[in-house]
């Protein structure tokens, strides 16, 4: 029998769309192919008995084309302050292998580059919101103003926080460089929200 296991916190991503992505609407992305760079902190959370509560992860993806059309190449990501029970619960979530919604996005990946734990700092100042991931990768983004407070985007088929609509920002900086890959991306899309998983 599966673990049961539930997470909620807040998600960013930034990549080398222009904003706001098409991708969210099943458009072809702006540039061709999408470079995508995903962070998560987790205020709350737990795999059976194991807390996850205060770690992060992020993850790398890259889709050489339309991102319903195509499968996706990856790299995860974990908090290395997370115990070997952790790591283990996270890669089961994160890699889509435990369900729940994660399991239904996983399916648009076609290749796991790999799995590291590295130092991953989470920061959520504002409207700004900012990882690093040891020194492969460092990115920013800051909410854009609309006319009336934020610009939020709700009922987007392509989600990763399903239940909350994200509010649109742009990136000051998305830098990676791992697997072969070397990102050098600014003034592009960025989305963040809260998010909430469970198993099932």
């Amino acid at each position: 029998m599966s673990e049961s296991w539930n997470l909620k916190g807040s998600y960013f991503e930034t990549c080398n769309c222009e904003t706001a992505c098409p991708c969210v609407f099943l458009s072809p992305p702006t540039e061709g192919d999408c470079t995508v760079l995903l962070a998560w902190h987790v205020d709350e959370g737990r795999f059976g008995d194991i807390s996850l509560n205060g770690l992060n992860v992020a993850l790398a993806v890259h889709s050489p084309g339309h991102m319903v059309e195509v499968k996706w190449k990856a790299a995860l990501y974990l908090d290395e302050r997370a115990s070997g029970e952790q790591r283990e619960a996270l890669t089961k979530i994160f890699s889509g292998q435990a369900g729940g919604h994660l399991g239904r996005v996983a399916q648009h990946i076609g290749e796991v580059l790999g799995v590291r734990s590295l130092p991953i700092e989470y920061r959520a100042e504002g409207k700004r919101r900012s990882v690093r991931v040891g020194n492969l990768a460092d990115a920013t983004i800051q909410a854009i103003e609309g006319a009336a407070g934020d610009v939020t985007v709700s009922g987007h088929p392509l989600v990763i926080a399903p239940g909350f609509p994200v509010v649109a920002a742009r990136s000051e900086k998305l830098r990676y460089q791992d697997h072969g890959y070397n990102w050098e991306i600014s003034k592009r899309n960025g989305f963040y929200s809260p998010f909430q998983y469970a198993d099932g």
